[in-house]
């Protein structure tokens, strides 16, 4: 019954994903920030950071195929001015779903501007505005040898015969190469250590690229909008809260994940960190009266700051009606970041996120 119930999500998932053309998401969104907003390259306290990300969804569902996504970045920033900076980095992603080897292979290569915008005096607090570009090739791919067509159905042995001609006119299993461009923009400011609050807005697949498969047809990946804010509020000197919230809007789709981690830090030179936090992801459901916006899952979170390392790991609880199918089990994600210090001299101040 299981595999039964995987094979006709498999189907359905490739049918919407030829309507919405969805991006790929990680739970933990603000340890893929160059996945999020361009605006992102570079609004770390240190001199570069380097994270991979690695997210693999129902696997109790789909044990044979479970749907898997891979990131990896690097970004460097440099002192332009004793105030300004700008900030280089590259990345990649690749995003595998299903049986049927259906595969999304994407580089990126990202520049930033960061402005410092005011001091900080008093009150008031130190305020920056960043402008952040990102350029990208993609390519999907398509296992076509797993699938088969009703041409090749025999319905008096009721097997399949899979050498037979499917009548399908596909140009090969890769799709055309995609080159796309990206755009966000963030300010944040900063009052204390432990006291931030950044917003931000970013717009991919600006040039819209077309996805075929096929001699003739294709579909074009809809824009993507997305508005997050988030920010740091002290309780006290050890314990604080990172709240955080993100808004995606692509095509027909809505996702809205939204939640915080509290923070727990020694406040010590060799600083050690531990963080524990609860999310809720909301996306367009599809109910008896049509779309609609419902509960797609909790997601529980542990995250260890070790100096120089961030370490973290997720959970998704499914919510939705699908968790009669995977007993509730949705995603792992894990996160791991490296930040190289700056010297003393040429540290920017950043939100923690």
């Amino acid at each position: 019954m299981h595999k039964l119930t995987a094979i006709v999500l498999l189907f359905l998932w490739i049918g919407c994903a030829r309507l919405t053309a969805q991006d790929p998401r990680f739970a933990q969104f603000y340890a893929a920030p160059l996945q999020v907003n361009p605006a992102f390259n570079g609004v770390f306290e240190g001199r570069f950071r380097a994270a991979v990300n690695y997210r693999v969804l129902y696997p109790t569902l789909l044990s044979d195929r479970p749907f898997r996504t891979y990131a990896a970045s690097y970004e460097h920033r440099f002192a332009v001015t004793r105030q300004d900076y700008i900030s280089l980095s590259g990345s990649a992603l690749q995003d595998e779903a299903g049986a049927a080897q259906y595969i999304r292979t994407q580089a990126s290569f990202s520049a930033s501007l960061i402005k410092q915008m005011s001091n900080g005096k008093g009150r008031s607090p130190e305020q920056f505005l960043v402008a952040g570009l990102q350029g990208s090739v993609a390519q999907h791919s398509l296992g076509f040898d797993r699938l088969w067509f009703s041409n090749q159905y025999d319905p008096a042995d009721n097997d399949v015969d899979f050498s037979a001609p499917s009548g399908e006119s596909f140009a090969g299993d890769r799709s055309n190469m995609l080159p796309d461009l990206h755009a966000g923009i963030m300010w944040y400011g900063i009052w204390d250590d432990n006291q931030s609050f950044f917003l931000g807005a970013a717009m991919h697949h600006i040039i819209e690229p077309k996805v075929t498969f096929l001699n003739e047809t294709g579909s074009r990946l809809y824009r993507r909008w997305t508005v997050h804010a988030g920010g740091e509020v002290p309780f006290t000197k050890q314990l604080s809260l990172l709240p955080g919230a993100m808004v995606m809007r692509q095509g027909p789709s809505l996702s809205i994940t939204g939640g915080g981690n509290l923070r727990y830090t020694n406040r010590e030179w060799k600083e050690l960190a531990l963080r524990a936090g609860l999310w809720a992801h909301l996306s367009n459901q599809v109910a008896n009266s049509g779309p609609d916006l419902g509960l797609d899952a909790f997601i529980f979170t542990a995250i260890f700051e070790l100096e120089r390392w961030n370490l973290g790991f997720s959970y998704d609880v499914t919510a939705s009606p699908l968790r009669r199918s995977n007993y509730s089990r949705g995603a792992f994600e894990v996160a791991l970041t490296y930040f190289h210090p700056a010297k003393e001299r040429r540290r920017v101040r950043c939100p923690k996120y």
